[in-house]
């Protein structure tokens, strides 16, 4: 079973893992480890410490600071003994906590049902040509998408006009070849494509966690390590930005389908339940730093589940539950919400999703020139497009993403009687935005 392992080496070690031009190897910080092979290929990731709100009305911050934060590592544990070889890990003096590693997919969906429309109907229902009226396409925008890879000539041969693929800032996780911008077409250029339907001049970052491979694998999955290290990456993005300009957005249009994956609920080392897991804890690190994080609330709707989803009840877990996070269902360009949408209430949060976005529409033909563009896959990059768009303008620093969440829940239309497992608040109302926007704007 593969894991991630929590230290705490001394404080020269992490501020030199804190620092993304000091290279340092997992040996240096780990030392030997009993019970557990350490992989040497993945480079060692500082995890902020939360740092409790200091009133009842301020936000909780995260810090990095030698004294605060940890160092996580990956290892593998014999499968046959799990339970010793964790008991084994937690007397070394230096581990803080041992998490699971699930193995992380992409969220396509389970029916086979005809497209819904096309990616122009989404384009006018999201009121691209009102948002570029205003000002508001993406440009300078760094939207992040952490998928499969993004091929860059096929988003522009279907869309046309110009794909900025931001290379220097794109990152692959260990053991991932390839270059930013030129993966084969899959999932992640699906992704790509819907995101820009809202943003069309932002500047992709290409993040292809779900390129790695388990050991003997035979299909596309991830692992939650690599997301781990890629946000970390993403941090350093982030915090390179002008705070009075910054802006980054994050999709996500994956999740972990099965327990079997995870370390029970209620064990320490548990990540769909568990706001301490190192990944949950760096997404709010994030978010509170300044970026925009959306993601996908799975597929696994009562109505038309995914044959993969394992999950008994609550289906939207880990970081797409989690309270700083928008996460968001779906629904076709007729407004009709789509039953493979996964429903709430989320794991972290109880208010999951936040809001539904456009999906199972004929767009990217990523998949087929008659396959659409769906699932909450579809759906996330198309909110996160929006989100973008907004951000060209709105910096984080004026419009902090809690406050953008905000925006767009109680902008969302459809939902006259409040907030639903289905809907969550609502769907993505672009005109309701730029009208409360242009308010907010004449009042400054």
């Amino acid at each position: 079973m593969r894991v991630l392992i929590q230290l705490r080496p001394p404080a020269d070690l992490i501020t030199a893992v804190a620092d993304p031009a000091v290279e340092v190897a997992s040996a240096d910080v780990a030392g030997h480890l009993p019970g557990v092979v350490l992989d040497h290929d993945y480079a060692p990731v500082a995890v902020p410490k939360p740092v409790p709100a200091v009133t009842d009305t301020s936000r909780a911050s995260y810090s990095l600071a030698a004294t605060d934060a940890s160092v996580v590592v990956r290892g593998e544990i014999a499968d046959d003994d799990v339970a010793t070889g964790v008991l084994q890990l937690a007397r070394s003096r230096s581990v803080t906590g041992i998490f699971a590693d699930p193995v992380i997919q992409t969220n396509l969906t389970c029916g086979d049902t005809p497209a819904v429309g096309t990616w122009r109907d989404v384009e006018t229902l999201l009121r691209t040509d009102d948002l570029t009226a205003a000002g508001l396409d993406g440009t300078g925008v760094a939207l992040a998408i952490v998928d499969t890879g993004i091929n860059a000539a096929h988003v522009k041969r279907v869309r046309g006009g110009e794909v900025t693929i931001d290379k220097a800032r794109s990152w692959n996780p260990p053991g991932v070849t390839g270059t930013p911008g030129e993966f084969p077409v899959a999932h992640g250029s699906m992704c790509a494509f819907d995101a820009l339907i809202g943003a069309p001049r932002a500047a992709l970052i290409d993040i292809p966690v779900l390129q790695s491979r388990r050991q003997g694998g035979s299909v596309m999955d991830g692992l939650l390590s690599d997301a781990l290290a890629g946000y970390a990456h993403l941090r350093t993005v982030l915090t390179d930005q002008p705070a009075a300009s910054r802006a980054l957005v994050i999709s996500n249009s994956w999740g972990s389908f099965s327990p079997s994956w995870d370390f029970p609920v209620g064990k320490p080392g548990n990540y769909s339940d568990n706001p301490s897991h190192p990944f949950n804890v760096i997404v709010g690190s994030l978010e509170s730093a300044g970026a925009d994080i959306v993601f996908a609330a799975g597929n696994c709707g009562r109505s038309c589940p995914d044959g993969r989803c394992a999950f008994p009840d609550r289906p939207i877990t880990g970081a797409n539950s989690h309270p700083a996070v928008l996460s968001i269902g779906g629904v076709d360009t007729a407004g009709q919400w789509v039953g493979y949408s996964s429903q709430g209430p989320g794991r972290l949060a109880d208010r999951k999703p936040d809001v539904c976005g456009y999906t199972h529409f004929l767009g990217s033909t990523a998949f087929g020139a008659t396959e659409p563009d769906t699932g909450t896959s579809a759906a996330c990059p198309v909110a996160a497009g929006l989100v973008a768009a907004i951000r060209t303008t709105w910096s984080a620093t004026t419009l902090p993403p809690a406050q953008l969440r905000s925006l767009l829940q109680r902008t969302a239309s459809g939902q006259a009687g409040g907030y639903n497992y289905d809907y969550g608040y609502g769907v993505v109302d672009t005109a309701a935005v730029l009208g409360e926007l242009k308010r907010t704007s004449s009042r400054a």
